[in-house]
């Protein structure tokens, strides 16, 4: 089987579970070396690693908050020092914390700020120093930025709007070294955060003309694509996996 990320380094942050460790361990199977980061989970952040090193690549797991921009800045760095190189950055590493427009609960808006869009954009900046020529910077969006269908996710939604319009702006600057940037919005995904059988499954059903939540590796798929050689012609794209919710 042809390996299409052979002698490439990516970056997943948040790749301790869900969508970012499905996504770690698609870009794993198509040959990349793979670092993750986590903020908290570190034995099921090592556990991954366990896991993508059985593809028979190099990988491993650094601890950063994506709140704070000297902890990003120093990720990248050292991916950098272990692996040599940074291709393929990934930046999967979310919060939501839902409430209404009107909450005083600050720390909770601060919070989605500095993860969501700081975060985002404190990692293109660094990896953009050190990514060569024909890299791949991936941003996991929301559906939310587009459509908010329901009430008490407007702060999160904002955050994922600013992070498309980031990259539409990214794309343009790094395209005459052949980096491309793009964002992939999922839709209802089985994760911890947003469970197939939580609370919120059945209005998350009714929005999906499949009728059903997608699964983590439905997004590791995606981002694998963007990620190879076959995507070069594509990006500032906003790519939408969301079982047919903005249809």
């Amino acid at each position: 089987m042809s390996k299409t990320l052979k002698n490439k380094v990516a970056l997943v942050t948040g790749g301790s579970r869900g969508m970012g460790a499905a996504t770690a361990c698609a870009l794993a199977r198509e040959g990349a070396d793979v670092a993750i980061s986590y903020v908290a989970a570190e034995a099921k952040a090592h556990a991954i690693v366990r896991e993508l090193q059985k593809e028979g690549v190099r990988a491993a797991a650094f601890r950063a908050d994506q709140a704070s921009r000297g902890e990003v800045e120093r990720l990248i760095t050292s991916v950098v020092e272990r692996f040599g190189r940074l291709d393929i950055l990934v930046n999967n590493a979310g919060v939501c914390i839902p409430g209404p427009i009107d909450s005083s609960d600050v720390a909770a808006f601060d919070r989605q700020q500095a993860i969501n869009v700081d975060g985002v954009v404190t990692a293109i900046r660094a990896a953009a120093k050190v990514m060569p020529e024909g890299g791949r910077i991936i941003t996991i969006g929301s559906g939310l930025a587009a459509r908010t269908a329901f009430p008490g996710v407007t702060d999160y939604a904002a955050t994922k709007a600013a992070v498309v319009a980031y990259s539409k702006g990214a794309a343009r600057e790094l395209a005459p070294r052949g980096i491309t940037v793009n964002v992939v919005q999922p839709g209802a995904i089985d994760t911890d955060m947003n469970p197939a059988n939580g609370p919120f499954s059945a209005p998350n059903i009714a929005l999906t003309a499949l009728g059903r939540y997608g699964r983590p590796e439905e997004i590791g798929a995606p981002v694998a694509f963007l990620a190879s050689p076959a995507a070069s012609y594509i990006t500032g794209a906003v790519l939408d996996v969301d079982g047919g919710a903005s249809a």
